[in-house]
């Protein structure tokens, strides 16, 4: 659907042969035109309006089941629910409360906005062009929490059965799964239950990425983050699945890391596709 203001007379015109519109003005006049002229081809483009405006009608009710966090109390219950999920599953195992200061503050509230698709994570951090559309990548010290983060987002997407659910893994998980499988599917395209060529890649975020390049049991583990990198890059333009990423590599060392088995530059490119978000501070372990 394109950015100009939708004319009110177009659902006036569409109206008077018993049409509604899809919002794409571009479409819609197509159809009016269509309808208009009683030309032989009418039939097909109003069959193919029917399509449409299904297709608007899912993603309309996907929409409406959302949570509207730009309302205040919505948004303080949601921000409670995070807390709870913080420090009565995540955190109980070590007896410990989760911590909320300056340092994560507004990267809490970025994605909590984020994850709920709400338009208002585009504010707050501004001048730095995040968007919703962007998997999250974010950077920091050791221990300064950023795994934590996205496993407390993981269980809170899952409780209140968000579709922008993610399974939150390391990259000692996918080669563990690579010894014993000799490729990556299931981190990647997911194909191993799939019919023909109807892959299900699932929303992720691979834990630690660049440093732990080793070579373990003959496989330089490095180029398996670079293939699920090029993967994941795909699965993201075509499926719109998310693949998020932590690192504690900052910018320079990300570029010379990724630049390594890729004389091209794309995997350093494909970084631009990312929300890249610092988490400052010390260890909270």
């Amino acid at each position: 659907m394109n950015n100009k203001p939708y004319p009110q007379t177009l659902v006036t015109e569409l109206a008077k042969f018993g049409k509604r519109p899809t919002g794409d003005a571009d479409w819609d006049a197509c159809i009016l035109q269509a309808c208009r002229n009683n030309r032989k081809s009418a039939p097909t483009w109003l069959s193919l309006h029917d399509a449409a405006l299904r297709f608007r009608e899912e993603a309309e009710k996907v929409r409406k089941q959302a949570y509207n966090l730009a309302d205040p109390d919505v948004y303080s219950a949601h921000s409670a629910f995070v807390m709870h999920i913080a420090n009565n599953i995540v955190l109980a195992p070590q007896r410990r409360k989760f911590i909320v200061d300056d340092n994560n503050r507004d990267v809490l509230r970025f994605l909590l906005y984020y994850f709920n698709n709400c338009p208002l994570a585009e504010e707050v951090f501004p001048g730095r062009g995040y968007k919703l559309h962007k998997s999250i990548l974010i950077q920091g010290g050791v221990g300064v929490g950023k795994t934590l983060l996205m496993q407390i987002f993981s269980e809170y997407l899952q409780r209140t059965n968000n579709p922008r659910f993610f399974w939150n893994l390391s990259v000692t998980q996918m080669v563990n799964y690579y010894t014993i499988h000799n490729n990556l599917d299931r981190f990647t395209y997911n194909e191993e239950e799939c019919r023909g060529f109807k892959c299900n890649p699932q929303n992720v975020c691979l834990n630690d990425i660049g440093i732990q390049d080793r070579t373990f049991f003959g496989m330089d583990t490095g180029l398996l983050t670079d293939e699920f990198l090029h993967a994941r890059n795909e699965i993201w333009t075509q499926y719109g699945k998310f693949a998020h990423l932590t690192t504690n590599l900052d910018n320079n060392e990300l570029q010379k890391r990724f630049k390594r088995n890729d004389g091209f530059g794309r995997l350093v490119d494909r970084f631009k596709t990312y929300n890249v978000i610092p988490l400052m501070g010390k260890s909270r372990r």
